[in-house]
């Protein structure tokens, strides 16, 4: 056993998706497309000193499910230090990244000897019972831009992605609640997300993509007043951006944000999936 391990998740941003629940948690999940992004989140899994586990974000000390789960179910007890480059709850993937990093450090620590693509479906698992997300894992994994064929973990997922890279910009204006969205009636969201999916794989772009998810967002009725009015001033500076799925929050490709006058975070897509440091 060794005395700590780390794990770098990248932060995800979906831009469209469709909800394809399951009574198996592993197959349960979203069709859809999004970007992986360098900024993210580094998860810290050392054991526990007395056998109750702790989950550390930001410093703070609190209870995040997914994480929880994936040590129930690695049989470990464990502290979990997590710190994130990204807004909370703010459709940045956060609860998934500590869950898979949780998954894939903790895996080392207490050499547990679990293949990739097992660690991938105990966090996806977690966070579908959850009822914090349904593709940020998979994509996560994957890194890069992903196109998520069908939902599930990687066992029954299939992952294609647009081949490409690019600078991403995003201001976020506060949270939106997942759990609330994905328990509601879903069969407008999920019409709107499986008609982009389709315009994607026909035309597997970044303008493309940026369409789609502009469409989705206005179809499937999330967008809020704040984030429509921010999307239409990327649009008068000729750029493009959309709403991050599920979140208040607007990121464009390129420049943008900045050409609209506001002050976002820059970051870039991520070329590689989660890694252990």
């Amino acid at each position: 056993m060794r005395e700590e391990s780390t794990a770098f998740v990248p932060g995800h941003i979906t831009g469209f998706f469709s909800a394809h629940p399951d009574d198996d948690p592993t197959k349960s999940g979203s069709r859809g497309a999004g970007v992986t992004l360098t900024d993210g989140v580094e998860v810290t899994v050392e054991p526990a000193t007395d056998d109750t586990s702790t989950v550390v974000l930001d410093g703070q000390e609190c209870e995040v499910d997914p994480v929880e789960t994936v040590l129930e179910t690695l049989e470990v007890s464990a502290r979990v230090e997590a710190e994130s480059e990204l807004p909370i709850g703010s459709g940045f993937g956060v609860s998934g990244a500590m869950a898979l990093g949780t998954a894939l450090a903790a895996n080392r620590v207490f050499e547990r000897k679990l293949s990739w693509n097992e660690l991938v479906t105990i966090a996806h698992g977690a966070e579908v019972q959850a009822g914090t997300g349904l593709g940020d894992v998979v994509a996560q994994a994957h890194g890069g831009i992903p196109i998520r064929l069908e939902p599930g973990a990687p066992q029954v997922n299939k992952l294609d992605a647009i081949p490409s890279r690019a600078r991403v910009e995003y201001v976020s204006f506060g949270e939106l609640s997942t759990a609330d969205v994905l328990s509601g009636e879903t069969d407008q969201l999920s019409a709107a997300g499986k008609q982009a999916l389709s315009r994607v794989v026909e035309e597997p772009t970044l303008l493309s993509f940026m369409y789609a998810s502009r469409l989705f967002a206005r179809e499937a009725g999330l967008l809020t007043e704040q984030v429509a009015r921010t999307i239409g001033d990327v649009t008068e500076a000729d750029g493009q951006a959309s709403m991050a799925m599920l979140g208040e929050t607007v990121f464009a490709l390129g420049t943008g944000l900045s050409d609209a006058g506001y002050e976002p975070t820059v970051c870039a897509t991520h070329p590689a999936g989660a890694l252990l440091k």
